[in-house]
């Protein structure tokens, strides 16, 4: 596995990163990690792999933009000098152009959101071990739909920033897509937004896939 003793991993996001987590950064015992995918990581990073201690924080906050995150990552993020960061956001700016779509204040169009998370991978990829850039995603499978189709767009940005940087970059937008051949999406998230727990493990082992997981590993 790719993460050492002790290594601390911080989860910047927005709501689907949060999920309930204690603000502004939650870790450590009860729900501080939230009850979403990042409770389902250090599950099972915890559960496998119990020689390796690992420091796991959730710095979502429910209702962000990319803009948002960028405003407060030094302190959330930079401050708290981790090991690996992943980055997780997107969703709230293609949101905001469908259910708020006279606010454009509110908005971030792919120009602003792809410096905006570039100016984010940068601030830390000298610093870590690692970045991951997680995909945003819209859990429908129809690609004309509008939003999903506007979605793809801030996907593959994320895609592109992720290779130019070498970053891990976790496709949770592919992975929904072929998971809803088997469900609809309202197996997994009402909203096509916020997962339940069958969503969040399934996010949890696509991130997995990125880090040499062992599903076979034994403590020594």
């Amino acid at each position: 596995m790719i993460f050492n003793k002790y290594d601390r991993i911080v989860f910047a996001g927005d709501s689907v990163t949060d999920m309930g987590s204690a603000q502004p950064i939650g870790e450590g015992l009860s729900d501080h990690v939230g009850r979403g995918y990042v409770r389902v990581l250090e599950n099972m990073l915890a559960s496998y792999y119990p020689e390796i201690p690992l420091r796991v924080t959730n710095s979502g906050t429910s209702g962000n933009t990319s803009r948002d995150l960028a405003e407060r990552f030094d302190r959330d993020v930079v401050d708290l000098k981790p090991d690996w960061v992943s980055i997780c956001i997107g969703i709230n700016d293609v949101w905001r152009q469908f259910d708020c779509p006279a606010m454009l204040d509110k908005q971030v169009f792919p120009e602003e959101y792809e410096n905006n998370l570039e100016q984010m991978i940068e601030k830390v990829k000298k610093q870590v071990k690692g970045v991951f850039i997680l995909s945003p995603y819209y859990i429908e499978p129809n690609r004309d739909d509008k939003m999903r189709a506007r979605m793809d767009e801030y996907v593959a940005i994320a895609e592109k920033l992720a290779k130019k940087h070498n970053c891990k970059f976790v496709n949770f937008q592919a992975m929904f897509e072929r998971y809803c051949h088997y469900h609809h999406s309202s197996y997994i998230a009402w909203d096509r937004v916020h997962p339940n727990q069958i969503g969040a493990t399934l996010m949890a082992r696509e991130f997995l896939k990125q880090c040499d997981f062992d599903y076979q590993h034994d403590a020594e």
